[in-house]
């Protein structure tokens, strides 16, 4: 994996690194209509609470952006129909996956959180980037 691919951010005690990988197997880059082609995207996404009270997730927000600058925003409850709790020290971990049209593209978004005493934050999602195999070394 190539390390300027991920990123990793704190917001409030909280960790966040996000891991991409390309998925050849459910992309569709040769279709002959440009906004058919898919290129698929996994990523694994480790939270970490670093701080010292808990929080629960609640929601998310993706901002998808592919190399044409067309712009998916995705919002929901949890994440894989999970709303974690992480104590002090727990960390979560899953995996999921996102399409978009072009050889490469950036991902970023946050974490909507809440603690114990009611209080809510924005656990950040620094930017990564989508990269398929068929972009140059240098994307």
């Amino acid at each position: 994996m190539d390390a300027r691919r991920e990123s990793e951010c704190v917001s409030e005690g909280v960790r966040v690194i996000a891991r991409p990988v390309y998925l050849a197997e459910h992309s569709d880059p040769d279709h002959e209509n440009p906004r058919s082609r898919r290129f698929a995207f996994g990523y694994t996404i480790i939270i970490h609470n670093e701080g010292s009270e808990a929080a629960r997730l609640l929601r998310r927000h993706w901002v998808i952006v592919d190399a044409n600058g067309e712009r998916q925003d995705v919002q929901g409850e949890g994440v894989i129909g999970e709303q974690p709790y992480l104590e002090p020290g727990d960390e979560f971990e899953y995996t999921s996956w996102a399409p978009i049209h072009t050889p490469w593209g950036t991902m970023e978004g946050s974490f909507t959180m809440r603690r114990d005493d009611g209080a809510y934050f924005e656990a950040s999602v620094a930017r990564f980037y989508l990269v398929s195999e068929m972009e140059p070394a240098g994307v």
